[in-house]
Formats: structure tokens, sequence, C-alpha cells
């Protein structure tokens, strides 16, 4: 068979005999052993040199959807973990007091990294509760803050992963190839989530932390997976938000997507338009998106 491209790998028919092969040796191994047992066998590491247990386990996935194997079944009936919201711990409804007045009584706002699972709970928690698409915990590389006032208080949250696959006007943006594309994708962080708390009401302020992951994302994604980014990318509903405090913070917009969602195989699914806004994180971002 000709060689396909799952998950980031090229894999061959003798890839496929393989895992084939391992599967069939070891019937009582679950889906997370055979993940686990993959990245061991093929040395699939990121570049801090921790296994890619979740992409390993997601190349299996999409492996038994096309048919090419036959995974054993899961360890309980539940949907995908990307699909549902995970327990968020309860806590007691409190009545927040407003957050208001001039951007400077404020200042200096900073992001704390949510680096713990505490901060990674508080991330889920808001964006569950107050953002509109919710949210369902991060797979894959990730890098979620918390916004603060110089009193401490909370303002809001940002997470940062992996990039979109193939966006037209980035993609001319950039100026690279499908191959330059397939190698350096992981060189750019999308913003998946970006939320001000409700009860925050504070001009000028989503422009304000709009610029402040420039000064540090690539640093933390360097000591969280051993290699930095170059550019930041995010695509904001046409139908619901202007993009103003993008523009004013000083990001690029390169235009429209064209609705398509990744799970639109026959061009039929049409997803809402988004704006494409981006902002290089280092002057010759171009040269390192598009080595050989």
């Amino acid at each position: 068979m000709e060689p396909i491209r799952v998950q980031g790998r090229t894999l061959t028919g003798d890839d496929l005999r393989e895992l084939r092969a391992l599967i069939a040796q070891h019937p009582d191994w679950h889906r997370t052993a055979l993940s686990l047992h993959l990245c061991q066998l093929w040395n699939w590491r990121n570049a801090a040199g921790q296994i890619k247990d979740m992409a390993a386990r997601t190349l299996l996935l999409k492996l038994a959807h096309r048919g090419l194997i036959d995974l054993p079944p899961p360890r309980q009936r539940t949907r995908r973990p990307c699909a549902q919201a995970p327990p968020l711990i309860q806590q007691p409804s409190l009545a927040r007091e407003p957050i208001e007045g001039p951007l400077a009584g404020l200042r200096p706002i900073g992001l704390k990294l949510a680096d713990t699972r505490p901060k990674r709970q508080q991330v889920q928690r808001w964006l569950a509760q107050f953002h509109y698409r919710g949210f369902h915990g991060a797979v894959g590389e990730n890098v979620q803050y918390l916004a603060h006032d110089r009193h401490g208080r909370e303002l809001g949250v940002m997470v940062f992963g992996a990039a979109a696959w193939k966006v037209a006007d980035r993609d001319r943006f950039i100026g690279w190839s499908v191959e330059q594309r397939a190698k350096h994708l992981g060189g750019i962080a999308n913003q998946q989530r970006f939320l001000i708390l409700p009860w925050v009401h504070v001009a000028h302020l989503a422009s304000h932390l709009l610029v402040l992951p420039a000064r540090r994302l690539s640093a933390d994604w360097q000591t969280r997976y051993g290699h930095p980014v170059w550019l930041m990318e995010s695509f904001v509903e046409q139908e619901r938000f202007a993009g103003t405090s993008y523009r004013a913070a000083g990001w690029i917009c390169l235009g429209q997507t064209t609705g398509r969602t990744r799970q639109d195989r026959q061009r039929t699914l049409q997803g809402p338009i988004k704006t494409v806004w981006v902002w290089p994180l280092h002057p010759h971002f171009r040269n390192h998106l598009t080595s050989s």
C-alpha cells in the first residue's frame, strides 16, 4: 500500500502489519497499554523527551476509524475524552464583586502560568461556566494562563494549543510548502480560548491582555515541551465579534476562513466564518517555519 500520513507520522504497509501483529500478540492489552508500547517502540517523544501518549492514542483511533486496524473495546463505554467535559470541582456560588474603573487602576496586569492541577482546574472551571463554546479540557501540547491585576484578582483566562492544520491565508502569509508545514506546524500556537470574566468591566482590558502572551509564550512552550513557538494565531467568529481588540493590540488580520470544518471530508458541512489573526513572535519567524 502507499504510505499514509496520520497524526504527523508517515506510515507504511510494514508499519501497519507490525501494529496489527502487536495487537494480535497481546489480546489482553487495553488501548492505553497499546499506545504506551507504541510510543516506546517508535521512540515517539516530544522535544522535551516526554512520550507522546495522547498522539499515539489518537493515531490508533484514526487507523481504527479507517478500518486499517481492530482495537480492543474501550475499558468503559464513554465518549471521546475531548467530546465531554471532565467533572469539575464544585465551589460555593459566591456573589462576585464587579471589577470596574480605568485600566490604569489594575496595572500592572500579569499572566500566571497554569502549571499546577489546581490552576488548570480553575482555567477549566471559568471556561466551562462562562465561555460561549465551553471547554472540555486541552489535548496535546498546550499552555494555559490566568490573568490577574495588581491586587491578585483574576480577570480572565487564555488557552493556547495546537495550530490548525491548513489555513489558506495563514499559509500564504508564512510562505511555506506542504512539506514545510507538516514539519514545522508545531512552531505555531493557536489561541483556542480567550475569556474575560463576566464581572470584569474595564475599557481596553481585552486589547491589553492580548499583548501579554507575546512576551512569554515561546519561552513557556520551550520550558514545557522543549521547543519554542514562532507565531500565534487566533480565529474570531465574525457573527459574534468584530475583532476590534485584536486590531488594537497589534495582531495582524489575514483574511477569513472558508467555514469548512476539519470533519468536512465531503465539503458539505458549513461552520461559522472566522477572521484569521496572527502575531509573529520572532522577527525571523518565516525562516524558522520554512527551514528544510
